[in-house]
């Protein structure tokens, strides 16, 4: 019985050594490598400058340090364009060409660059011009009135025109500074390694897993800066070098990364500490410390070189990119957000305090509700960023915008609610009286980690609103009991009564003033001294009955009037 378990613990013991052994393995030196390519940061620029007759200025500084001093130039499908060739080799330098009609090359009179092609050799030409490269900058700028760019390229192969426009929107100046050379699109470069690269890769993969890769830089007395752009998706570093050494990250919106050095990225303006401790750069020490940062099985790949310059580029390639030319493969960046600092954010608008349910891009909102937003990103090598918000504004679409500042309240969110996000609230009252419902809604924010802050960008997303429905307003509804409705009646009553006697007044004070005294008249004549009594025959008085007599009024009269003229006769 002793014997099997014996057996059992030596065969436990060997499964354990070989699934560990599988977990690494051992670099060897390459030529090229698949997964990694090396080379240093040169001083260049890249404008927007173009000839009156369409054509680019484009100036190559070619270095040689190695023994094999030849590349191509393979320009036949680029634009219109003059090409600046220099280099500062003692040595001889040779070159194939092959052009268009529209390319042509300048070389110094004493330059050590030979070119040979098979066609267009009236379109290579030398002349004198300065070798330095701020006064070859100048010169340049005198000839040809400006330049497209300065590109410094070490140990070129091949450069190869992919046929675009080689400008870049901004400034037409040319402002020579270190530069990333794999960001010019209107190129292909091939260039020999500027260091010895191993690397490999364990036998045990899982094609499902996120990918690994582990970058060493061997220890050495130089401190190194190294910028790192990531061309692969969902991808993880472990990134080991010399104590002082700078990893500075181009385009990290889709890396998790652990370090023994200090990490730079460009949303911010200080560095994020080491988050490992390592002084080995023992491979299989360093894989093991990736493995289990990262708590992985496995990795993608293990890459160590010591390299030779104290500025380097260092580019992480796709995986179904195994040539050595490079292609640039645009960041990808949210449309919810133009940040400088290529980390995606995004904004989603809510009615109610809970933030539960997000209001969808096209429902529109009322104008009189107070909207709850949130702005979150995504994390950057996993580290845990606080957003805050510096303003908002909102903007009108159509050929006239109009522009409003948004004044917004913070609201609480606790960091297990709102990992690497914010919350605010706002009132849209201000819209009321403007005509327009079609409206952009930005906030500037910044990113803030431990107490350090730096631009964020904006966040933007459409917002359409729509003014509330006004309700005409309700008469009031009163409700008499019986007192009321006699009180009514009765005041309905006497005011009837009033309104009769006053008529009646009027009656009798308008009616007719004449016609009723008229018997009395003639009495009172009768009785005057000198007026005759009889034999005189009366001439009837005129009336002019007022429009309002009736006519029962003017049949009295007329009765009235009869009586004394058959008495008198």
């Amino acid at each position: 019985m002793e014997g099997y378990a014996a057996w059992f613990a030596l065969l436990m013991c060997i499964t354990v050594a070989a699934s560990a052994s599988s977990q690494t393995c051992d670099p060897m030196e390459v030529n090229d490598n698949p997964w990694v390519y090396v080379s240093d940061m040169q001083i260049g620029c890249w404008t927007s400058f173009v000839r009156d007759d369409n054509a680019e200025v484009h100036i190559l500084n070619l270095n040689f340090a190695g023994t094999a001093k030849m590349f191509s130039l393979e320009m036949t499908n680029a634009t219109a364009m003059h090409i600046i060739l220099t280099s500062s080799s003692p040595e001889a330098v040779y070159g194939l060409y092959n052009l268009n009609a529209n390319v042509y090359i300048y070389i110094n009179s004493n330059s050590t660059i030979v070119l040979h092609g098979n066609q267009h050799h009236s379109n290579v030409n030398r002349q004198s011009f300065p070798a330095q490269d701020e006064e070859l900058v100048e010169w340049a700028r005198q000839k040809f009135g400006g330049v497209t760019s300065f590109t410094t390229i070490r140990n070129l192969k091949t450069i190869t025109s992919t046929g675009t426009q080689g400008t870049k929107p901004g400034t037409p100046n040319c402002t020579l500074e270190n530069e990333d050379v794999l960001e010019k699109h209107f190129m292909k470069i091939e260039t020999q390694p500027s260091a010895p690269l191993k690397s490999c890769s364990p036998q045990q993969q899982n094609p499902n897993s996120a990918e690994l890769h582990i970058i060493n830089i061997l220890e050495n007395p130089n401190i190194r800066n190294v910028s790192l752009r990531v061309d692969t998706q969902k991808t993880s570093m472990f990134l080991r070098g010399p104590e002082g050494t700078t990893w500075t990250f181009l385009n990290p919106q889709h890396t998790k990364f652990g370090s023994n050095n200090e990490i730079v990225l460009p949303t911010f303006t200080h560095r994020v500490p080491p988050s490992v401790k390592l002084n080995s750069d023992n491979a299989e020490d360093v894989q093991r410390k990736a493995l289990d940062h990262f708590k992985a099985s496995t990795f993608t790949s293990y890459t160590e070189f010591r390299p030779e310059d104290p500025v380097i580029l260092l580019v992480l390639r796709s995986k179904a990119n195994t040539a050595v030319t490079e292609t640039v493969t645009e960041p990808s960046i949210s449309t919810t957000t133009n940040s400088p600092h290529l980390m995606p954010l995004l904004m989603e608008l809510y009615t109610s305090p809970d933030y539960r349910s997000p209001l969808d891009p096209d429902t529109k909102v009322q104008s009189d509700k107070r909207i709850y937003a949130e702005i979150s990103g995504r994390p950057l090598g996993g580290i845990v960023i606080t957003i805050k918000v510096i303003s908002c504004f909102v903007r009108s679409k159509g050929s006239c915008p109009v522009v409003k500042e948004l004044p917004f309240i913070p609201e609480d969110c606790s960091l297990n609610s709102c990992p690497n996000s914010t919350r605010l609230s706002f009132s849209l009252d201000q819209l009321q009286e403007l005509t327009s419902t079609t409206w952009d809604l930005e906030c500037s924010v910044k990113f803030c980690y431990s107490e350090a802050c730096g631009d964020g960008g904006r966040v933007k997303r459409n917002l359409e609103v729509t003014q509330p429905c006004l309700q005409p307003p309700t008469p009031p509804c009163f409700d008499f009991g019986l007192p009321g409705v006699l009180g009514i009646a009765f005041g309905g009553f006497l005011i009837g009564v009033l309104l009769i006697g006053a008529l009646w007044f009027i009656k009798i004070k308008t009616g007719y003033p004449n016609g009723l005294d008229v018997s009395s008249t003639v009495h009172e004549l009768a009785r005057l001294p000198g007026c005759p009594c009889s034999g005189a025959k009366r001439q009837p008085v005129s009336t002019n009955p007022s429009p309002s007599e009736n006519s029962s009024a003017n049949a009295s009269i007329g009765s009235t009037q009869s009586t004394p003229t058959s008495s008198m006769a």
